[in-house]
């Protein structure tokens, strides 16, 4: 390998670091900033519950759900899921800060049902939107 190719190889290393290093920086800003709104369509039903609310959202047959916590602090077990009649559930469940989902699933004009927690403190809608 020639002393170009290493000098190349060298550069692109630093630039994929220093790149790396900037979004590290960058994405916790943009975390604090991410809210109900990231679902499409119009919000539906809310569900709230000890420790935090289920924004539920519907644009055509299409239904996305998210969960956010009451209060701002660290990490903590959250979960949100969306099951159309007849299907499996779509779950996002984790540690997280802000929130859990957003979950999007096609039902067309079947029912669902939605699940959200933060900690021990859960919220279930039963069938809904059929």
């Amino acid at each position: 390998m020639d002393s170009g190719a290493i000098r190349r190889r060298l550069a692109l290393g630093a630039a994929v670091l220093a790149a790396s290093g900037v979004l590290a920086l960058v994405a916790p800003a943009e975390a604090q900033a991410v809210t109900a709104a990231d679902c499409a369509g119009r919000q539906v039903r809310t569900l709230p519950f000890a420790t935090g609310t289920v924004h539920i959202y519907r644009q055509g047959g299409y239904v996305c759900a998210i969960t956010l916590p009451k209060s701002s602090g660290g990490r903590r077990m959250m979960s949100v899921s969306v099951q159309a009649r007849g299907n499996r559930p779509v779950v996002d469940k984790g540690k997280y800060k802000y929130h859990a989902g957003p979950v999007t699933v096609h039902a067309g004009h079947r029912c669902v049902w939605v699940k959200g927690a933060v900690g021990r403190s859960s919220a279930s809608s039963g069938w809904i939107l059929c």
